[in-house]
């Protein structure tokens, strides 16, 4: 734990320097020497991504001494705008926002039917992306940490059983009595004060949301987080600058949260080992005949402009650039002639996790108050429901002032499946999702929630996603599969029909976890690339 924690202080210091000197290539070494360390054009391990499974990967690799390159599309969000702050909230959104939106695309569209949560923003590589595919809408972190910047932090763990149901070739065993506790030491879990909890005003919106649930025969349960609870208790006592308790969430959060830059990619720059190269998106992968891969890397400055196209050649490759950006790399190989050997599994698998969002209306006296922590803490499980298993986040609605509102990400248990495929017109893949395949979840969410209505005589809100629905399913923040363990890989993340390409992300799991997926996401990858870096002589 001492060396871990010497590695995250080197890397903490090289993220600091190279946002003071505006470098875009980020290592210990170019922190030391102040120069932008040039894309070389070889590395013996390429990292495509900086997310939970990419950040665990880059880690581990650069303990066991291989040189390891990161390359990341978005930027390092380490430096102050003109605010003093590195992100800005959801209540006064700017170019900071979205990557290259002209209006920022919310997950609430409207209040009272008002289009009041949306903005004009000038595009910019801002830190949050919303991927529009018709009838599906899915987001996605832009920046070093991927989504860990703009996720609610629930270090949630899926239930046993349902894990060995979505992954029956992984041994839950080890997973959770070994590589489970891994991923939460890294991530930085930790956990609210209850105590505290039921007299403070942070969660005054929970406490509420619970009552209703009570009231219907329903649990609640508190939820492990990778926010900062001291901190969140401070920022409720004034004693620090606030951050959760200031409208950041989905656009960043400049203090109390453990993101991957404080924790596991930290630690990876840490090792000496490890380089990350910002704003460089990879286009094409390319095998040579001697089996090394060529990566056509795009370079683009934060307002868009294409800089340069440059090849970089290495052995081992691993991707872990998301269930969107792994899946299309590999999509567009194969169908493109690049990669003729993938199989046909790739590109199939994906899922919404069954997300919804809904909200209720609740009585004049269920006040959830004006000050909401942005970071949930609380979940309604009623997952072993037989008929509709439901897991249901208790979200809030920062919006400064007192809203009578509950809100909820719901999260189903729908066996539909999307699948990818090649579009040449735009060189890029399509999801292939149709809105009945929402269904399930709608139902599912409706169910639970009907009841928590008439228990409570309460209704639903109409009024919050830009039309009349109850129940909005057009979006997802937790887009798993794609590239499904045991089909396009083996059972560790190799990719069937090519050597040393690997798989380390959320494209891995088929479509469902049945809570907030990132805790499985690195606990999945710290068991993968322990078996690679033990089996396939990954080395310098």
């Amino acid at each position: 734990m001492a060396s871990l924690n010497r590695r995250r202080f080197l890397g903490l210091a090289a993220l600091n320097s190279a946002a003071a000197l505006g470098l875009t290539s980020i290592s210990a070494t170019t922190a030391r020497a102040a120069t932008v360390a040039p894309l070389p054009e070889y590395s013996p391990a390429v990292v495509i991504g900086t997310g939970y499974g990419a950040a665990v990967t880059a880690l581990r690799l650069g303990e066991a001494g291989v040189p390891t390159v990161m390359l990341e599309m978005g930027q390092l969000w380490n430096e102050p705008g003109p605010d003093g702050k590195v992100f800005c909230d959801m209540l006064k959104p700017d170019r900071r926002s979205m990557w290259f939106k002209k209006r920022t695309e919310a997950p609430l569209a409207s209040f009272l039917w008002l289009d009041v949560a949306n903005h004009d923003i000038d595009p910019y590589a801002g830190v949050l992306d919303r991927v529009n595919y018709g009838g599906m809408s899915v987001y996605v972190g832009r920046g070093v940490g991927g989504g860990s910047l703009v996720n609610g932090a629930m270090a949630v763990q899926p239930k046993r059983s349902y894990f060995e149901e979505i992954l029956p070739r992984v041994n839950a065993d080890e997973m959770y009595g070994k590589y489970y506790p891994r991923a939460n030491a890294g991530l930085g879990v930790n956990h609210i004060d209850e105590a505290w909890f039921e007299t403070c005003k942070s969660y005054q919106f929970a406490r509420v949301s619970r009552k209703a649930a009570q009231k219907t025969g329903l649990k609640t349960t508190f939820v492990p987080s990778v926010y900062d609870f001291d901190y969140l208790k401070k920022e409720e006592a004034g004693t620090v600058e606030r951050s959760a308790l200031a409208s950041e969430v989905i656009y960043g959060n400049n203090h109390g949260k453990r993101s991957l830059d404080k924790t596991y990619l930290a630690a990876a720059l840490g090792t000496g080992h490890v380089t990350i190269q910002t704003l460089h998106e990879v286009r094409e992968i390319i095998q040579q005949q001697d089996g090394t891969y060529t990566l056509v890397v795009r370079e683009s400055d934060a307002l868009g402009n294409v800089l340069s196209t440059k090849h970089l050649s290495t052995k081992y490759l691993f991707l872990g650039a998301g269930s969107l950006g792994s899946t299309e790399l590999l999509v567009r190989a194969r169908d493109t002639g690049r990669l003729p050997r993938l199989s046909e599994a790739v590109g199939q698998g994906w899922g919404t996790n069954g997300n919804v969002m809904l909200g209720r209306a609740n009585h004049v006296w269920d006040t959830t108050g004006s000050l909401e922590a942005g970071m949930p803490a609380l979940g309604i499980d009623d997952w072993d429901n037989p008929t509709h298993p439901v897991f249901a986040e208790i979200a809030p609605v920062p919006a400064g002032l007192e809203t009578w509102a509950s809100l909820y990400l719901a999260i189903t248990k729908n066996p539909e499946r999307g699948h990818f495929t090649y579009d040449a017109a735009s060189d890029s893949a399509k999801l292939q999702w149709s809105p009945d395949q929402g269904q399930p979840s709608i139902d599912a969410a409706k169910s639970l929630f009907d009841r928590i209505n008439k228990a409570n005589s309460t209704i639903y809100r109409y009024d919050l996603f830009g039309d009349t629905r109850a129940f909005e399913n057009r979006f997802t923040y937790h887009p798993l599969g794609g590239l499904v363990l045991g089909e396009a890989t083996d059972d560790y993340g190799r990719v069937k029909g090519y050597r040393n390409l690997y798989v380390m992300d959320g494209s891995l799991i088929p479509g469902s976890t049945g809570v907030n997926p990132f805790v499985t996401i690195t606990a999945l990858a710290e068991r993968n690339i322990e078996r690679v870096i033990a089996e396939d002589g990954v080395r310098a």
